[in-house]
């Protein structure tokens, strides 16, 4: 019997010895990570990265998708292996072993039409308009930092969107790609308007616990031989 299972573990490679990878990202991220009404299957353009990186790599894990703040909890405790999707602030680096980029997103700020707010160039300039922000959230070092007014009520990007179409506040930021997905969800699109000027093109990363290097590396690398071999262009033209 013992010989038995030595030759399945031998037949189904390096993975059967690895302890399984618990793998978590945000459910509330559409296109980039949700799980859908009718499946609680995790989809999205960065649950199919991940799961090619993984892949790529050979290594066994479970992949799962939690609201925001238990992502960075779980992961804090020790609880996972590897959690995505973090934006590449100093803040978030100095906390974590950041591995990536897996894709760049462009940081925005969006309003409603019938408003006359046009442009900004400098974040002062925004300063006599309170600023819808996601909690836990991290955006830019220096939009975080700034003397802003914010609420910080909403618990998810598709709540900032109902609650800037519903007229209970006046600019709300985030992730464009998202926002505008959010926005045509609700058949939206004629009553918004994103501001000319991003305040960034923002990384985004997987991350693991500090001090982790072993499955950071392990991770990298994999993630390395997929970008130098273009496979991962078929998964990003799929979402766009």
């Amino acid at each position: 019997m013992r010989s038995l299972l030595l030759c399945l573990l031998l037949l189904l490679g390096p993975a059967a010895w690895a302890e399984e990878w618990r793998v978590v990202g945000d459910e509330q991220f559409a296109p980039y990570s949700f799980v859908s009404l009718d499946s609680d299957t995790p989809q999205g353009l960065d649950v199919e990265l991940v799961r090619a990186v993984m892949d790529e790599a050979g290594l066994a894990y479970s992949l799962r998708l939690y609201p925001w703040e238990r992502v960075k909890r779980m992961l804090d405790r020790g609880e996972v292996a590897m959690a995505f999707q973090f934006a590449g602030t100093p803040e978030r680096m100095a906390q974590y072993e950041l591995v990536g980029p897996i894709r760049t997103g462009s940081t925005v700020f969006m309003t409603r039409r019938a408003l006359a707010i046009q442009d900004w160039q400098e974040l002062e300039d925004l300063q006599p308009h309170v600023i819808g922000q996601v909690r836990g959230y991290s955006y830019a070092a220096d939009f975080d930092q700034a003397d802003l007014a914010r609420d910080t009520s909403a618990q998810n990007p598709r709540q900032l969107v109902s609650m800037l179409l519903a007229g209970r506040i006046d600019i709300i930021i985030g992730d464009r790609t998202q926002l505008l997905y959010f926005v045509r969800e609700q058949r939206a699109q004629e009553q918004v308007r994103i501001l000319p000027r991003p305040l960034v093109e923002m990384p985004r990363y997987v991350a693991f616990a500090k001090g982790d290097t072993a499955r950071a590396e392990q991770f990298g690398a994999a993630l390395q031989r997929l970008k130098d071999a273009g496979k991962l262009a078929s998964i990003y033209k799929r979402w766009e």
